[in-house]
């Protein structure tokens, strides 16, 4: 089945079938998807002519049965850029055909052609399918803690603000 797999770029005919495939994935990770607001700045910034992130639907017969976003990072201690995986997603009833492997495969020739010193992304600690799919692929598992500051922790936060760069 994953050698019917095409990959194609995200484009204004496909992005109905890009948001329709985030609602699934939002659903199997427990979040909310994208709301309005949302979604225009999801195409504004994915579809610019410098956009903030990359994204690709994966077809089968015609049907979108899956994506994948990544967007660059640059490693200081590397000297490299990274592609960060934000993510990778196949329909449940599409999986266990090869699909997700053809797509992760995807970012990593795309990781090798732009020179990058490292592919990385995060994964749920939940997630134990994901986890063993990352791990078949001889992935190491860091032992880096992620934090965030999102929405009106990050608009309210009381640090003081950085002068500006000279």
């Amino acid at each position: 089945m994953s050698e019917n797999l095409t990959i194609e770029p995200l484009s204004g005919e496909n992005f109905g079938d890009f948001l329709s495939l985030m609602e699934k994935f939002a659903a199997y990770e427990n979040l909310d998807p994208p709301d309005e607001e949302s979604r225009r700045r999801l195409e504004r910034d994915g579809l610019s002519e410098n956009p903030g992130f990359e994204a690709y639907v994966g077809r089968v017969s015609g049907k979108a049965v899956g994506y994948i976003t990544f967007f660059t990072t640059y490693s200081t201690f590397r000297g490299l850029p990274t592609l960060f995986l934000e993510d990778i997603f196949v329909l449940a009833e599409e999986r266990r055909n090869g699909l997700g492997q053809k797509l992760f495969d995807f970012y990593l020739d795309q990781a090798r052609e732009r020179n990058c010193g490292r592919a990385e992304w995060c994964v749920l600690d939940w997630n134990e399918p994901a986890i063993r799919f990352y791990e078949k692929n001889r992935a190491d598992r860091l032992d880096w803690l992620f934090y965030r500051l999102d929405g009106e922790r990050l608009a309210n936060h009381p640090g003081r603000s950085s002068p500006a760069p000279e």
